[in-house]
């Protein structure tokens, strides 16, 4: 893995993510805005964000957890899986992500338990989110078979 998020890996976390506007309260009640991107408190956008600002917030916000898995992940990656790996940590913050069995299991050799972790992610306050599950199948299947076609055409698709 190169450390970075490949183009397909953007094309994948934008389907996930979908762009809005608007702030809004996301399913884990944080102040959310464009990409997912989680506002800090002084951070406001009352006029929302164009395209290309929600762009801008995203590659910054993915920067940061290229680093995260660079630091946390000893384990050799390939970049569909660290894309897999990149989009995950995004989803569930650094702190989540770096203490997670998952990063034990992989660090520790056992790759084959990386899906099955992944599985184990699908709640926000205390209930299992469909999107999550949707989520979490699709980034375990690209982790296992690097199969970006078939992943980012069902993530476009959004769970029909």
């Amino acid at each position: 893995m190169t450390g970075m998020m490949t183009e397909k890996g953007y094309r994948l976390l934008r389907a996930f993510e979908s762009f809005v506007p608007l702030e809004y309260v996301c399913v884990a009640g944080r102040r959310t805005i464009g990409y997912g991107h989680v506002l800090d408190g002084g951070e406001h956008y009352p006029a929302g964000l164009t395209r290309e600002q929600g762009e801008e917030l995203l590659r910054r916000d993915v920067a940061f957890f290229e680093q995260i898995v660079r630091e946390t992940v000893k384990a050799p990656l390939t970049d569909y899986q660290g894309d897999a790996l990149i989009s995950f940590a995004f989803n569930v913050g650094a702190r989540a992500f770096a203490g997670s069995t998952l990063v034990r299991e992989l660090n520790d050799g056992n790759e084959a338990a990386v899906p099955r972790e992944l599985a184990r992610w699908v709640y926000a306050n205390g209930y299992v989110w469909r999107g999550l599950v949707f989520r979490r199948r699709l980034e375990g299947e690209l982790f296992k078979t690097g199969n970006y076609v078939s992943v980012i055409t069902q993530a476009e698709r959004g769970m029909k």
